[in-house]
C-alpha cells in the first residue's frame, strides 16, 4: 500500500506529532512524506518526498500575524501550480495534518483524503469554543484543508472521533524536574517586548525561546534563547511552569508533566481562542495579551500552585491501525471541485488572505 502523509509546517506542532507518527505509518506500507510552510523551526529525521512553499503566515511581534509580510510572501501562482502537480491519484492513501496542497490535489481530482489533525477536533461542534464568534475564522478551519473524513486531537475527548493528544516519546520517556526557571514560547511577541514585561516579577528565572533572535543573550533575569529543539525540550522538561501561546502540542505536553501553565491566545487566531477556551475548563488561567494590565495575573499564577489532573495514554497505534481499517483500501470519491471553499486567484485579495492565513498558529 502507497501511503502519503501530508504535514503542515507552519509553526511545530505539526511536526513534533509526526515524529511518533512517521514510524507507524511506515510500517503499514510504503510511505511519502510531504512538507507545506515556510515557518516551522522543528526538523523531521525522515527523507522528505515533497516540499512546498504551501499556505503559509509570518510571525508578527505585538501578538499576532504580521500579515503585510504574509502577503508579500505569498505566491499564489505557485500554491495552485503545487495543488495540480502533486500525484495524489498514485497513492492508496492520503493523510492530511492539516495540510492544503494534498487536500485540494485530493478535492479536485476526486481522491479521498484523511484529516489527522488538532484542527479537525477544534471543528467539532462538541469541542469547546470561545463567548464571541468568529464565523471567519470557523469558515477558514473548515475549508483551508478539506477532507472526506477526519479524526482529531484535542486536550480531551470530546467526541467519538477526537482523541487526546499525541504525547511525543522524547516526553513520555522524560524524567521532568522542577527547577526554578519559567519557560516561555510566544513566537508573535518581540523580544522587547516580552522583556519588558517580564523583567517586571525580577525574582523569577525566565527562559525565553525567540523566534525573532539567532543568539543567546542574557538581560536581567531573562535568558533570550534561539529556538532550538532539544534545548526547548531540555528547558521544558525541567521548569517549573511554561508561559505560552494557546497553540495545541505546547500545552498538551505542558500538562502530561504537570508543569503549571499560563496560556495567551494570539490575536484574531480563531483556533488558538478555541484552545483557550477548552484549556480555561480544565482550569488553565488565560489572558488576553502580553500587556502590563495583566501582570497581577501572571504573578497570581507565579505564587500559586497548580494542580490540573489529565490522563493522555498512548493512542496512537491504536488511531493508525484504525485508519487503515476503516480507509486503507478504500476507492469511493467525493463530488467535490476546486474552488467551492478555496477562494479563486483573481478574488483572493489582501484582506481575505490575511483573514486565512491568521488561522494557522499551532
Amino acid at each position: 500500500m502507497k501511503i502519503l502523509y501530508a504535514i503542515q509546517g507552519t509553526g511545530n506542532g505539526h511536526l513534533s506529532r509526526a515524529r511518533d507518527i512517521i514510524p507507524i505509518l511506515q510500517k503499514k506500507g510504503e510511505l511519502d512524506i510531504l512538507i507545506s510552510g515556510i515557518q516551522a523551526d522543528v526538523e523531521l529525521p525522515y527523507p522528505i518526498k515533497y516540499r512546498f512553499k504551501g499556505l503559509s503566515f509570518i510571525f508578527g511581534k505585538k501578538g499576532g500575524i504580521d500579515l503585510l509580510e504574509t502577503y508579500q510572501k505569498a505566491n499564489l501562482k505557485q500554491l495552485f501550480k503545487e495543488i495540480n502537480s502533486l500525484p495524489v491519484e498514485d497513492y492508496d492513501l492520503v493523510i492530511s495534518d492539516f495540510e492544503p496542497v494534498s487536500s485540494w490535489a485530493c478535492k479536485k481530482k476526486h481522491k479521498p483524503c484523511i484529516g489527522l489533525s488538532h484542527q479537525s477536533a477544534v471543528i467539532n461542534k462538541k469541542s469547546p469554543k470561545p463567548k464571541k464568534t468568529d464565523l471567519v475564522g470557523n469558515a477558514v478551519l473548515r475549508n483551508y484543508a478539506p477532507v472526506t473524513d477526519s479524526y482529531g486531537f484535542h486536550f480531551e475527548k470530546y467526541d467519538e472521533q477526537i482523541f487526546t493528544p499525541v504525547i511525543r516519546q522524547q516526553i513520555r520517556d522524560a524524567k521532568p524536574q522542577s527547577q526554578p526557571h519559567y519557560t516561555v514560547y510566544l513566537p508573535a511577541y518581540s523580544d522587547e517586548k516580552i522583556i519588558k514585561i517580564l523583567s517586571v516579577c525580577n525574582n523569577i528565572e525566565w527562559e525565553v525561546f525567540s523566534k525573532h533572535s539567532k543568539k543567546t543573550y542574557r538581560i536581567k533575569n531573562i535568558l533570550i534563547k534561539p529556538i532550538n529543539n532539544e534545548a526547548f525540550i531540555e528547558s521544558f522538561i525541567n521548569c517549573t511552569g511554561i508561559l505560552s501561546g494557546a497553540g495545541f502540542e505546547t500545552p498538551a505536553e505542558a500538562l502530561f508533566l504537570k508543569k503549571k501553565l499560563l496560556v495567551i491566545p494570539m490575536k484574531g487566531q480563531y483556533e488558538q481562542q478555541c484552545n483557550a477556551a477548552a484549556l480555561k475548563k480544565l482550569g488553565v488561567p488565560v489572558i488576553k495579551s502580553l500587556k502590563q494590565k495583566h501582570l497581577v495575573t501572571i504573578q497570581k499564577w507565579l505564587d500559586n500552585e497548580q494542580e490540573i489532573s489529565v490522563n493522555y495514554p498512548d493512542n496512537t497505534q491504536k488511531i493508525i491501525n484504525n485508519i487503515i481499517k476503516v480507509h486503507g483500501s478504500t476507492s469511493s470519491t467525493k463530488n467535490v471541485q476546486l474552488g467551492d471553499g478555496i477562494p479563486t486567484l483573481k478574488k483572493l485579495k489582501a484582506k481575505s488572505f490575511g483573514k486565512i492565513l491568521t488561522q494557522l498558529a499551532d
